[in-house]
């Protein structure tokens, strides 16, 4: 049966990340690379409907963002203790995204309608609202500007004020595009992102779009703790008092706080 354009842009697309990830062409040199297990430090339980889609810490308080048209929603928590705090409500026709928070002001990214939300940090009183124009994934910012996925291989700066465009860059791991790069978060001068449904992380060089490391974070979902509406990882928060990282997934029961465990070459 002959395969429609659709769907052989999708396979090629897809074989493309599992080459990259496989680090098959070496454009890039592999010496250059740092990959990485992890160890579970603790988790702390989250209710199962939330598809996770944005996750941050800010001052104890975790900003968590959903997804799926007529769920998704902007919620923030006490943490560790995840009393809600606040919550806020997407209109049904919007699918929810990436969330940050810089400086007063939370952003929310939309999937597919081309919009990015502000609120008012403190109340989640809704704000301004900013047409962009691709589709929204992840976003994190980088104490200047806020910084933006939509599922390609770019990742988009924005200045904060305006949300115009400052410079883009590409994303590449071992001298190929990576594709798929989704939720976000900067640390220590590097962004941390999600790849879509591949159980990795990978950490980009902002400056030249260069992934230098990988973080191997298959199997920190026990099998029973799986089930059918079970979706992949996404959730990146960093905890700088602790110097480690917290992860989840959509509809995950927990969220992890990890330890990023060096590996060696060929382990």
């Amino acid at each position: 049966m002959p395969f429609s354009l659709a769907t052989v842009l999708k396979l090629h697309t897809f074989l493309t990340l599992l080459l990259c990830l496989a680090g098959s062409a070496a454009a890039q040199p592999m010496a250059a690379l740092e990959r990485f297990g992890f160890d579970v430090i603790e988790r702390v339980a989250q209710p199962r409907d939330h598809f996770v889609q944005g996750l941050q810490l800010h001052d104890g308080l975790l900003y968590l963002g959903t997804g799926l048209y007529g769920e998704s929603r902007l919620l923030i928590y006490e943490f560790p203790a995840m009393k809600l705090r606040q919550s806020a409500a997407l209109p049904e026709t919007l699918f929810g995204e990436g969330v940050t928070r810089f400086g007063d002001r939370v952003y929310q990214l939309t999937w597919r309608e081309g919009k990015i939300l502000t609120y008012d940090a403190a109340t989640l009183e809704a704000g301004s609202t900013h047409a962009i124009n691709t589709e929204g994934w992840g976003i994190t910012h980088d104490g200047r500007q806020l910084i933006y996925s939509d599922g390609s291989p770019r990742l988009r700066f924005l200045d904060p004020e305006d949300l115009s465009v400052q410079r883009e860059v590409t994303v590449t791991l071992n001298g190929r595009a990576l594709p798929r790069i989704n939720e976000l978060e900067y640390v220590d001068g590097a962004v941390w992102a999600n790849v879509w449904q591949a159980n990795q992380l990978v950490r980009i060089d902002p400056a030249s779009g260069v992934v230098t490391a990988i973080a191997d974070l298959r199997g920190i979902l026990a099998p029973e703790d799986r089930r059918p509406d079970t979706d992949v990882l996404n959730g990146i928060a960093w905890d700088g008092e602790a110097n480690t990282l917290w992860v989840t997934g959509k509809r995950w029961p927990w969220i992890y706080r990890i330890r990023l465990i060096p590996q060696r070459p060929g382990a």
